[in-house]
């Protein structure tokens, strides 16, 4: 797609920013970076190198032995799915379970009995107070409101299992008021509340509310302290809920990039106030973007619809509609952000063009981040107790447990961008692995060697499951642009 046929205006208009954007860092820029990282990350048994032809891979730096730590990369951005939110209550800057195991157990059930899993008819405020201590008190109305879905489950596997407990049990789990044996050996943080005062983000502690609120968050909330227009950006967020959430980690990139624009300007506004210099310029200024969005430029692109596979109920003839489908989607997912954090000053980040690439980024670079519930633990402490304690004990546990059902271990899931992580190649005999041990209860990516690693040698993972055939493999790894050529392919090869 040209910027002619671009249904963006800005694709037009601005087309000498958005190549400026998208053009590849050179050689030496991506080198310093991640140098940087490396260096920040304390990681000194990795070395990035780069190729002109190959591109970007990962090499040790010394020797690994199998099950060693490689690495634990931070997330530039990350998201936890929308219909996960139900499931768990976490941290929304480092994913971290919080609150307590009482507020776990009772916040979900009680989110599945309104039918929200299923529906997303309750309000947010039903949503919100089921996710804080102490504040689970509804008006009349809304309790007829909630009621009556709770009568109307369904057949949803999601909701409330055969074994029902009641409404007030589960407020009682939610606001403290019952307490469940030995859960105090399974300390959570406690529920800090959003800054900007919207219902939907949750932190463990007021350092991790206030990161991310200067970082990427103050853009996006939907409460009154936003600096963006909350009704806006809540047309925004429901159509990402009802359609693809990886437009909310577009929308975090850009708000990112935002910000970190606007604290260059007010740098580079004092410094030259301090040595009397003339102020800012356009070229300046878009200087200034071009370093806020260095990060980004550093990460594999393609455009979202060019990349996207084409799902199986799709004809290969029909494949031109399709992708125009999707960057039709991803135009009317952009025009809602633009009605709500909108910057003049940063109008290339919202051209089509960058967003779809943006998206498509995150489409072949993307990790599955999850996190491991506290509460799959709890129960499995329980169950390991000797008798007498066990029967005791599950005469409290045990009706909670029959209600969560399988649904008790389900654990945060979301999807991020670990700029380190994402320059790993692909291998189908990869010699390292991403995998989350029980002490690594953050939002890091953990890369561990799942064989010896020799000095020199590079570190790969697999992108897609390495124990599919052949065949298989190669077709879901076209979606990635390549061929691969591993020795395994090699050997397998027809």
């Amino acid at each position: 797609m040209d910027s002619s046929s671009s249904p963006c205006p800005l694709d037009r208009e601005l087309s000498s920013q958005i190549a400026a954007l998208l053009a590849s860092p050179s050689s030496q820029s991506i080198q310093d970076f991640h140098d940087e990282l490396i260096r920040l990350r304390e990681c000194h048994g990795l070395k990035l190198k780069y190729d002109k032809e190959v591109g970007k891979g990962v090499y040790a730096n010394k020797e690994f032995k199998e099950g060693e730590l490689i690495l634990k990369d931070q997330m530039l951005v990350a998201a936890q799915h929308s219909s996960n939110k139900v499931d768990c209550l976490v941290c929304s800057k480092c994913f971290r379970f919080i609150g307590s195991i009482e507020l776990q157990i009772g916040r979900k059930l009680y989110l599945q009995s309104c039918g929200l899993s299923s529906k997303r008819d309750c309000t947010y405020k039903a949503f919100s107070c089921a996710s804080e201590e102490g504040c689970a008190e509804f008006s009349e109305d809304e309790e007829n409101d909630i009621m009556e879905n709770y009568n109307d489950l369904g057949s949803s596997s999601s909701n409330l299992k055969t074994h029902t407990l009641s409404e007030e049990m589960l407020k009682s789990l939610i606001n403290g008021d019952l307490s469940l044996p030995y859960t105090k050996n399974f300390g959570l943080p406690p529920v800090i509340k959003c800054p900007g005062g919207c219902e939907e983000e949750h932190y463990c502690s007021k350092l991790c509310a206030d990161s991310d609120w200067e970082s990427v968050h103050s853009l996006l909330c939907t409460g009154q302290s936003s600096a963006s227009s909350p009704a806006a950006m809540v047309k925004f967020l429901e159509h990402a809920n009802g359609t693809n959430d990886i437009f909310i980690l577009a929308a975090k990139m850009i708000s990112f990039t935002i910000l970190k624009y606007r604290k260059l300007k007010q740098l580079h506004f004092e410094d030259c106030k301090l040595h009397n210099k003339l102020g800012e310029t356009d070229d300046s200024r878009f200087l200034m973007l071009l370093e806020a969005w260095k990060p980004i430029s550093m990460g594999f692109k393609k455009r979202w619809w060019d990349c996207i596979a084409l799902p199986d109920d799709v004809d290969p003839c029909n494949e031109a509609s399709f992708r125009a489908q999707i960057r039709d989607l991803a135009f009317t997912s952009l025009q809602l952000l633009k009605d709500a954090i909108f910057d003049n000053e940063c109008a290339p980040l919202f051209s089509l063009e960058v967003y779809g690439h943006i998206i498509g980024m995150f489409e072949l670079n993307n990790l599955d981040l999850v996190v491991a519930s506290p509460v799959e633990d709890y129960f499995i402490y329980i169950d390991e107790f000797p008798s007498p304690e066990k029967e005791e004990a599950e005469i409290h546990t045990r009706p909670f447990l029959d209600s969560l059902g399988d649904e008790y271990s389900v654990c945060c899931q979301g999807t991020a961008f670990f700029p380190l992580q994402s320059c790993m190649n692909h291998s189908c005999a990869p010699s390292a692995k991403a995998f989350k041990r029980d002490e690594d209860r953050d939002g890091q990516a953990v890369i561990l060697a799942c064989r010896p690693i020799s000095l020199g040698e590079e570190v790969t993972i697999s992108y897609i499951d390495e124990d599919l055939p052949y065949e298989e493999r190669q077709a879901q790894l076209a979606d990635y642009g390549f061929k691969c050529r591993c020795p395994k392919c090699s050997e397998e090869e027809p």
